[in-house]
């Protein structure tokens, strides 16, 4: 059991797997940060000094923190976007060397073609 739990952990797919969460978690908060500390104080100024953070309505003695919502839609959106791209970009590079790769790579049919067609041409010259 431990040789397969270390057989397990020792694939390349775990491992990527660990890097994107945590390299995922960093740009979260990289991206929490913008929204909160640089988009939304912009975004209040240009609607006359709103405080989104601080939009809140009170329900006798609780309290529904909207402005926090609004925040946190603006974050999800930006990571999705970033995301969006970033797989656009993989997914045109990986096509992009789809296609090198065919156009390397003859199957056996194809190979075994051209021979019979330089055998013919050759029977035909002499």
């Amino acid at each position: 059991m431990v040789k397969e739990f270390k057989e397990f952990i020792s694939r390349g797919n775990v491992i990527d797997l660990a890097v994107g969460v945590i390299v995922g978690g960093a740009f979260g908060k990289i991206v929490s940060s913008l929204v909160n500390d640089v988009l939304m104080p912009l975004i209040g100024i240009c609607l006359g000094g709103l405080d989104f953070g601080g939009l809140s309505l009170k329900l006798g003695d609780s309290s529904i923190n909207y402005g926090m919502f609004i925040q946190n839609i603006v974050d999800f959106l930006i990571i999705a976007f970033c995301i969006f791209i970033f797989i656009k970009l993989i997914n045109k590079i990986s096509r992009h060397e789809d296609k090198k790769e065919e156009e390397k790579v003859k199957s056996d049919e194809v190979i075994l073609l051209e021979e019979i067609r330089d055998l013919l041409k050759n029977e035909k010259s002499r």
